[in-house]
């Protein structure tokens, strides 16, 4: 499905749209910036639409086939209400952020009017381990004055179509500030006619996807990349208790770690593995003790798992790792360092690194971090929330909330309303 000028159309009619979407994009530009105040009652109004019931076969759907929780839902709700829009706008963009009429010093001839103004059009290309990410995108695209052209990711059911269709049909005026194409990847002539519309291409993925934007892309188009990250949980002996470690264990299995900001593995505090072992059978217990709560991956993931744990045991050398084994869980205590991914669905790793060494060990990922579950004693966090923000993370959370949505939050150590501007002087 597509969506332009408010209409939901078959994909087979995206051949007809592109030859003409500069012309219609040109036609937009010429009229006043839109007003974000009109894009957050829009949103609030769909929030309060979607709470009242509206959707619930859609949203049905997603609970049961992702194992979204209804908490999940709620907060992704939340995001989209007035009170959190217009604290977003105030937190990114500051108080007085359209007008900045300032006189230079020494300059005083002639005044200058300096201000914000939308870059114009943003070309978001989604990715799908977010439900609801592309149609946020498309929101913030929004607050700031853009026209927007979505590219939906391929496991994307309809739900992105539905929701922003309903949100032009509260407000009409936003129809033509928003088009909606489930073009493929592959497809590169169309992937270069909706680049070349743009301003700015908002890319979310992996080095893989943003490698072949910046080769779709013209010299003269703005990349503003959401690189895949990778998050962990650091725990000091002071911070081992059966509540942080359960809630930590929540986050693991309720996030599937398949989130940026998703735990995927431990590290401890100390240079003995022999610790690291310790926390690891503690750990264990734990996990399956929450593990039994969420549905079990389906028979191919949890094949695939199966597999890649075996494959550890054998490749594994002497003494350099141990698998604990628990239903639906694992936890690999490893003697190396390296920071990695996991297996996912309930499966994480465990390694020692003394404080000492964070800096050292973790700057080499500088750009790929972003959250830390930190677990230690209230005496401690300062400290080691410095140490770990000088490494290269943007986020210090609980290990509970790693994966928690909250309006105004950096994203990646920037926020993203800024990059959709850019400053004028006339």
């Amino acid at each position: 499905m597509i969506l332009v000028d408010g209409t939901i159309l078959n994909s087979e009619a995206i051949g007809k749209i592109l030859p003409s979407l500069e012309k219609r994009i040109c036609k937009t530009l010429q009229k006043p910036i839109l007003s974000p105040l009109v894009v957050i009652e829009a949103c609030h109004k769909l929030a309060e639409t979607i709470e009242q019931g509206a959707y619930s076969d859609i949203l049905n759907q997603l609970i049961a086939e992702a194992h979204i929780s209804d908490e999940q839902i709620n907060n992704v709700i939340r995001l989209f209400k007035r009170e959190s829009l217009l604290y977003k706008l105030q937190v990114e963009l500051g108080e007085d952020y359209i007008d900045m009429d300032l006189t230079p010093p020494f300059y005083i001839e002639n005044p200058i009017h300096r201000r914000l103004m939308p870059l114009g059009v943003l070309f978001h290309i989604a990715a799908g381990n977010v439900d609801g990410l592309p149609a946020y995108s498309v929101i913030e695209g929004l607050l700031t004055g853009n026209i927007n052209i979505l590219k939906l990711p391929a496991v994307d059911k309809g739900f992105t179509v539905q929701l922003l269709s309903e949100l032009i049909r509260i407000e009409p005026i936003l129809a033509e500030y928003i088009y909606v194409f489930d073009t493929s990847s592959n497809d590169i002539t169309g992937m270069q006619a909706m680049a070349q519309c743009a301003d700015g291409i908002v890319v979310w993925g992996g080095d893989t996807a943003i490698e072949a934007v910046r080769k779709l892309a013209t010299p003269n188009t703005k990349i503003i990349e959401w690189g895949h990250k990778i998050s962990f949980a650091y725990v000091t002996e002071k911070g081992i208790s059966d509540l942080a470690l359960t809630g930590l264990a929540y986050h693991i299995l309720n996030s599937k770690q398949l989130l940026c900001s998703s735990c995927q593995g431990i590290y401890i505090d100390t240079s003995e593995m022999s610790e690291g072992y310790d926390f690891s059978e503690k750990f264990i217990e734990i996990l399956e003790n929450v593990a039994i709560y969420y549905p079990e991956p389906n028979i191919g993931i949890e094949a695939q798992i199966t597999l890649l744990l075996y494959n550890q045991e054998l490749e594994a050398g002497p003494g350099d790792k141990k698998i604990y084994r628990g239903k639906r869980c694992s936890v690999i205590a490893s003697k190396d360092q390296k920071l990695e991914v996991s297996f996912t669905y309930g499966n994480c790793w465990v390694k020692a690194l003394p404080r000492k060494n964070i800096i050292e060990m973790l700057h080499q990922n500088k750009g790929y971090l972003q959250t830390v579950g930190l677990l230690c004693g209230s005496g401690e966090r300062e400290m080691l929330s410095q140490v770990l923000c000088r490494a290269g993370a943007t986020r210090i959370t609980s290990g509970s909330e790693m994966s928690r949505m909250l309006c105004g939050e950096n994203h990646d150590g920037e926020y993203p309303l800024k990059r959709y501007f850019k400053i004028v002087e006339y």
